[in-house]
């Protein structure tokens, strides 16, 4: 297959891919690969097939791509190929859950050299990067990586990856419970949609609505939540994105359980669990369990809480995610002080203490737990997290956790 005929065809695919023709688009990407022997073409066509799995989901197929595609950047012994095909396959291990595996090809994109990689693709490998820390529920790195994500999307006026990090900053927000700003973001990437996405892809307003209605339900305002949920769901269904369905799914979950309607919440965790397990989503599998378990302990059913916490606790700790675990011995410590078991209770206050001391959730001033409730928090530009109102009584030109001047506060 000559150079031209192989444009054409990747073409067709993305036209057809584009038109949520994605099955035929596959077909006609599958003979590219099989019939090609041009190395630019296969590893071009590769890239196409990366990104579709990732999108309705098939993460091992990506992985499997994204293997290949490093192959074939092998055999071209170029160095720009070879980066975008490393970060393909941080994204394939970012979207397993296998957060330290994508950190580590994260590192191998930064250190290669003479690529594309301080103008086009940094600020994507520092978005990845950001995302499995945070998976990680290393926070002060998480949010130093989605800051230099945006400098990078700043500097080079890159409104599409600027979207993406502002979506993962309001995921971030979310976790350490800074309500305000976990609806800031996201409303600020649906900004960016409305400006600049009249030749994006949908998804990005699906993702930005998704992470709005997660904000609006962590405020209590429901009908907002349900709304933006609803605007995501609709285009997930219409083109077949999986992992976003499963994520809709169990936002509107968490949504009826937050108004005491438990028999309208189960059956919406149960799908959600369906797909998430389906595409190999563990952390998600994670959150269904937190929301089930919660459900279970409303209707003082705690023997069946026990059982969805010890569920999660598990593929928590598979997958490295400490604020998960957190959460999970807190559920367990007011379960066994209800039911006075004094030995079960320490374990799991010591277990809670110790995710407090790995993940850093306390303010470097005041001492208090970050995370505990909803309250405003303020970045340095060390990105060392503090609460608002103890920086501005304090008035420290100085980090406290690390002693960096911080003459003004980060800009997140």
């Amino acid at each position: 297959m000559g150079q031209d005929q192989t444009k054409q065809q990747i073409e067709k695919g993305l036209q057809l891919y584009q038109s949520n023709q994605t099955e035929k688009a596959l077909q006609v990407w599958m003979k590219v690969l099989e019939k090609n022997t041009n190395l630019v073409g296969r590893f071009r066509v590769l890239g196409c097939l990366v990104t579709a799995h990732s999108e309705m989901g098939r993460y091992k197929e990506m992985l499997k791509f994204a293997v290949v595609q490093i192959d074939t950047a092998r055999e071209l012994e170029d160095a720009d190929f070879l980066l975008e095909s490393y970060l393909n396959l941080a994204r394939s291990n970012e979207k397993l859950c296998e957060f330290h595996k994508t950190i580590s090809y994260c590192k191998t994109c930064l250190g290669l050299p003479g690529t594309r990689v301080g103008a086009h693709l940094g600020g994507q490998v520092s978005l990845s990067m950001g995302n499995a820390y945070l998976g990680l529920s290393l926070f002060q790195k998480a949010l130093e990586s989605f800051e230099k994500a945006l400098r990078y999307a700043h500097n080079n006026d890159d409104a599409m990856l600027e979207c993406r990090v502002c979506c993962s900053l309001g995921s971030f927000y979310a976790q350490v419970k800074d309500y305000e700003k976990a609806l800031f973001f996201p409303c600020k990437a649906a900004e960016l949609v409305n400006d600049y996405g009249k030749g994006w892809s949908l998804k990005y307003r699906a993702m930005s609505q998704y992470h709005m209605a997660v904000a609006y339900r962590l405020l209590g305002h429901l009908g907002s939540a349900m709304e933006c949920c609803e605007e995501s769901m609709k285009i997930a269904l219409q083109h077949g994105d999986r992992p976003l369905q499963a994520l809709c799914l169990l936002c509107f979950a968490d949504i009826h359980r937050s108004r005491g309607d438990l028999e309208t919440a189960f059956p919406r965790y149960d799908s959600a669990m369906s797909i998430m397990t389906e595409i190999g989503n563990r952390l998600g599998q994670v959150q269904v369990l937190l929301g089930v378990a919660k459900c279970w302990m409303a209707r003082k059913a705690l023997e069946k809480a026990l059982d969805a916490i010890e569920r999660a606790q598990d593929l928590a700790e598979e997958v490295g995610n400490k604020l998960s675990q957190l959460k999970l011995h807190c559920l367990s410590e007011s379960i066994y002080r209800s039911k006075g078991l004094q030995r079960e209770l320490r374990a799991h206050v010591v277990h809670f203490h110790e995710c407090v001391e790995e993940t850093e959730l306390y303010c470097g001033l005041c001492g208090e737990s970050i995370g505990e409730r909803n309250s405003r928090l303020q970045a340095l530009p060390c990105s060392h997290i503090f609460h608002f109102r103890c920086l501005q009584n304090n008035g420290t030109r100085s980090c406290p956790n690390c002693r960096r001047l911080s003459m003004k506060p980060g800009f997140v």
